[in-house]
């Protein structure tokens, strides 16, 4: 929602495997006011609706799941279980699906593990460059669980490791620069 509300020159299409939480993602657009301006999908990304396999993107933003199969601990929620591990799709899989679907310069944003860093640069490979990656830290020192990382299709620019941002405060709660996302919407600095 703070993307959509930053910048009214965008319009954004989702894709959902759970049902409910597409059906949710919906309410929220449209109790937002939001849903002239977003389209939210219910759909495998495997076999992606023909709308979205017929056209092209400017920017992808993707959350893949964060553990290959067969890995990681099992949650107890079966949407976070299924959201979490991969299925049909490996991550190599996503990051090639997103490139395919973007414009000849268009550019992605994935969230991953930092422990999947190397299998993401990996998948990125030659097809895209001016690589961004932001460390999300739990806390001041401590390693980076999650990362952000950018890519631009078809550029050959280098790679660069941004200085990232902490999440938390030593007493749990968010940090400045988190809420300042989080709460105000501000836009995350990827140069």
């Amino acid at each position: 929602m703070p993307l959509l509300r930053r910048r009214g020159d965008i319009s954004l299409v989702g894709l959902e495997l759970q049902p409910k939480l597409a059906a949710l993602a919906r309410r929220n657009l449209r109790e937002n006011a939001l849903s002239t301006r977003a389209l939210v999908l219910h759909g495998d990304a495997s076999k992606p609706p023909t709308c979205l396999t017929n056209r092209l993107f400017d920017w992808a933003l993707a959350n893949p799941p964060y553990f290959a199969a067969g890995r990681g601990g099992e949650s107890p929620l079966g949407s976070k279980a299924l959201a979490h591990r991969e299925g049909t799709l490996d991550l190599a899989a996503w990051i090639d699906l997103l490139l395919r679907r973007l414009r000849p310069g268009g550019g992605l944003t994935v969230i991953q593990r930092a422990d999947r860093l190397p299998d993401l640069l990996a998948a990125l490979g030659e097809r895209a460059g001016a690589i961004a990656i932001l460390p999300l830290w739990p806390r001041a020192g401590q390693p980076a669980a999650r990362v952000l990382v950018q890519a631009i299709k078809g550029r050959r620019s280098p790679a660069h490791l941004l200085p990232g941002l902490v999440l938390h405060r030593a007493d749990g709660g968010y940090s400045d620069g988190a809420e300042a996302v989080l709460r105000a919407g501000q836009a995350l600095s990827f140069t």
